[in-house]
């Protein structure tokens, strides 16, 4: 007996989700009167929290759709810029370290620890309202997960620019701590004298704080470098 199937026009932005056996733009399923139009699309490897509208014939439809022997769905990836209910707040998995640090740098919300483990990354990512970010696609398909999103890229200014074109945040360069994410507060050469260095002392005069740890920031010897990601972040973000 023929197996009735039911197909999914993946677009080429979601087929990098798909097993490398089966990246093609079709692909069948079977309806089978219980699974959603979800289970369906989670269940050949593409997270939800990545996928956008869903088309059957004409009209959008939610991830709970039922699907029909014989429908047609068009699945689009989320819309650029992503649209969120307030200005974007971010928790990074264990593995985006580098990332974090970047977007601190330009004075975006980016919590982050290197010894989380997935219940509690979406337990805070819940309670605080942040957009869990990772490249574990288990992790995005936790049910309990109120938001994620998957990060591309494989080096940190791929990533960073993947996450500045998705969700557009507003940018504030150097006003937080790129090591525990508090914001810093500017402070006079005297207040932080005892804390400096004689050659830092003698060569720069502008001083800020972070108001969470302490750590006392200036534009030193890395400046040039870290100058140039601020730069290219805000050309992307443009």
């Amino acid at each position: 007996m023929d197996i009735v199937t039911a197909s999914l026009r993946i677009a080429s932005e979601l087929r990098m989700f798909l097993p490398v056996s089966r990246r093609q733009e079709w692909q069948e399923v079977a309806p089978d009167g219980t699974s959603t139009l979800g289970h369906h699309v989670e269940s050949i490897g593409i997270p939800l929290t990545e996928v956008g509208p869903m088309i059957v014939a004409g009209r959008g439809v939610s991830p709970s759709y039922q699907l029909a022997p014989d429908d047609v769905v068009e699945i689009h990836p989320v819309p650029r810029p992503q649209q969120l209910p307030a200005e974007p707040r971010f928790l990074l998995d264990v593995h985006l370290g580098t990332l974090a640090r970047r977007l601190r740098l330009l004075g975006i919300d980016a919590a982050y620890h290197n010894d989380m483990d997935d219940p509690a990354l979406v337990a805070q990512a819940n309670a605080e309202r942040r957009v869990l970010l990772t490249q574990d696609r288990g992790l995005l398909r936790r049910r309990a997960l109120w938001l994620g999103a998957y990060v591309r890229g494989s080096r940190p200014a791929d990533q960073l620019r993947d996450l500045l074109e998705r969700f557009s945040p507003p940018l504030s360069p150097w006003t937080r701590c790129t090591a525990c994410n508090g914001e810093l507060v500017p402070v006079t050469k005297g207040e932080v004298e005892p804390l400096l260095r004689a050659g830092t002392r003698r060569n720069y005069d502008a001083y800020g704080r972070c108001g969470v740890c302490g750590h006392v920031y200036w534009h030193g010897a890395h400046s040039g470098h870290l100058e140039e990601i601020v730069k290219t972040a805000r050309a992307w973000a443009s």
